[in-house]
């Protein structure tokens, strides 16, 4: 599902609600999820998951095509862990 599925999806089932104000929330909600996780800060969605950031440490990488040694900087990589509910969903419990 893509961005703009989920606001005709949610849109549908919420014919009160204008689909520029559902694009609106959506569009905040991920925003604020993309702003906590800049500051490092963890963002958990009960029964959904959590996303975090990871720090991944310098390390001397190997270039696949030459085979040469190459420096890989220190970098922060998103991280997501399922909550109990949607692995369970996923897995037919």
């Amino acid at each position: 599902m893509i961005r703009s599925e989920l606001i005709q999806k949610i849109a549908d089932e919420n014919p009160h609600l204008f689909q520029r104000d559902v694009e609106r929330i959506v569009n905040t909600i991920f925003e604020e999820i993309i702003e906590a996780m800049s500051r490092g800060a963890r963002v958990e969605l009960r029964g959904f998951g959590a996303f975090s950031v990871k720090q991944r440490d310098a390390r001397v990488g190997r270039n696949p095509r030459t085979g040469e040694s190459v420096e890989v900087e220190e970098k922060h990589v998103p991280f997501f862990k399922t909550g109990k509910l949607l692995r369970d969903r996923l897995n037919g419990n």
